[in-house]
């Protein structure tokens, strides 16, 4: 009997190692001949710990289980059947490319990733050679998953054309967005296509050396890639001169900022980098140095295999390809959703999320990470797409998406952006590291009541935004001031002072 169960970091954290010696010791028990097979997830949170069973040459899904569940699962009665796995409605609903073989196989099988396409992209890109490489990923129109959304192909161009003795690729794996985990799954679930797509990269931009920059609060993930990228070497799957280093962060939040970044890599302590010159070409040790995030990185397998202009196909406008979206907060279904960009916001939360875990009405929804602005149900209607939350005075971000019910506090989570900011700031810029700290006093005195506050407040914002070298200070007004535009009532105090 072939069991394959998730060992996803939202697995174990629910029991999913203690249902696993469970099966083993129940198959034992009876003396059912068992091979388990750990993978990464599928993305179906709710369902954790999952696991699938082969029936008639597809796989079932069963789910959420406990130990308890050990003999029901083995005989064939277990009662929490969901049925095929890929027909569950939240996940035939997605297009997979980056997330393609994340919980279908043994994440340290080099074998298994193979023979589910692995390691044709690099080949592919082995026969272009760089011009090549970047042509398809400039077809591509691939941006940076990690925020900004700045096309991929620009990036790489600059460094590739970049001379230097020495160049650098770097992977932000500083994963520190609440509601965000898609980088953590994927380097858990399938770290050979992160492996492939920073071999690319190396390829594309002549650079000697890989590094990836993990926060220290992810141990599975490292553990993972540490065993992966060993197995990478023995089968020279890393080569061409090109070498991955892991470097360990201890997660302070503006590490993710690419500058902070690079000096933490360096030894130095982490805090912004005025710009230019721009990374790309002075980037890690003062080299021309390529910095692009998880998901950026594991999108270019796809695209080296199937082409730059198929992977354009999908999306919407300007904003091409497919995102890892992450379903968070008070949602009945949450997870991991990849789709095409295009998708509109209520779709995500209502049909694919289910709505409220609560049952209670959605109040408001965070899209980009605690930097995120608040979005009400009246705005559901706008596009999944770069461009479309922009122009509604949010972003996308890392693609986190984090509900709300009618109980929250919109004031106390306004005031939260700004103490998150004061604490995670590193303090290069004033507008960050004091306005933040004015910010969270500016909205106790919302709270209390004082009339002269909201217009401080809103200065207070703007200074921030066009004051600070990176986003920490810079996207802090998303959504303090969207919680004041959407939801005028719970600072009614103050505006009723005012009149």
């Amino acid at each position: 009997m072939k069991i394959w169960l998730s060992k996803d970091a939202a697995s174990l954290a629910l029991g999913g190692d203690e249902v696993a010696e469970a099966l083993a010791a129940e198959a034992e028990r009876q003396g059912v001949e068992l091979t388990l097979i750990r993978t990464g997830s599928r993305g179906m949170h709710w369902l954790e710990p999952m696991a699938e069973v082969e029936v008639d040459g597809t796989r079932h899904a069963f789910g959420p289980l406990e130990p308890g569940d050990a003999t029901a699962l083995l005989a064939g009665t277990c009662d929490k059947g969901q049925g095929p796995t890929e027909e569950i409605p939240f996940f035939a609903a997605q297009t997979r490319l980056t997330f393609a073989r994340c919980g279908l196989i043994d994440p340290l099988s080099l074998d298994d990733y193979r023979a589910q396409g692995g390691l044709a992209g690099l080949e592919r890109a082995r026969a272009l050679g760089p011009d090549g490489i970047l042509e398809e990923l400039n077809a591509s129109g691939l941006r940076g998953r990690g925020g900004a959304g700045f096309p991929a192909g620009i990036k790489w161009t600059t460094v590739s054309k970049a001379s230097a003795d020495r160049k650098y690729i770097v992977c932000n794996a500083d994963e520190g967005d609440s509601g965000t985990f898609a980088d953590r799954m994927l380097m858990e679930g399938d770290p050979f296509c992160l492996i492939e797509g920073m071999a690319i990269a190396g390829l594309a931009c002549m650079a000697h050396k890989g590094f990836i920059y993990i926060r220290s609060e992810y141990p599975d993930a490292i553990a993972t890639l540490t065993e992966a990228l060993r197995i990478a070497r023995a089968a020279k799957v890393l080569g061409d001169g090109f070498d991955i280093e892991l470097r360990i962060g201890a997660g302070a939040y503006v590490c993710g900022e690419e500058t902070s970044l690079l000096n933490s890599l360096e030894g130095k302590r982490g805090v912004v980098r005025a710009k230019p010159p721009l990374p790309a070409l002075e980037g890690a040790f003062g080299k021309p140095t390529l910095v692009n995030n998880v998901l950026t990185l594991a999108s270019v397998p796809a695209i080296l295999t199937e082409g730059g202009a198929a992977y354009a196909g999908y999306g919407a406008g300007r904003s091409k390809g497919t995102m890892p979206i992450q379903i968070a907060g008070n949602v009945a279904r949450g997870g991991l959703f990849e789709a095409p960009f295009g998708m509109t916001l209520g779709e995500l939360v209502n049909e694919v999320g289910g709505g409220t875990r609560s049952g209670a009405p959605v109040k408001a929804v965070q899209v980009g990470g605690p930097l995120g602005a608040y979005f009400p149900p009246a705005l559901f209607d706008t596009p999944f797409t770069y461009e479309d939350f922009d122009a509604a005075g949010g972003l996308i971000g890392h693609a986190g998406i984090t509900v709300f019910d009618e109980s929250a506090d919109m004031v106390a989570q306004a005031r939260f952006a700004m103490e998150f900011c004061a604490i995670e700031s590193c303090g290069k810029c004033t507008p960050c590291r004091l306005g933040a700290v004015r910010g969270v006093e500016t909205i106790d005195r919302i709270a209390a009541g004082d009339a002269a506050a909201l217009p401080l407040l809103e200065d207070l914002c703007n200074t921030m935004k066009f004051g600070s070298l990176c986003a920490l200070g810079g996207f802090t007004p998303y959504p303090v001031m969207s919680a004041v535009r959407h939801f005028p009532e719970e600072f009614q105090p103050a505006r009723e002072a005012a009149e």
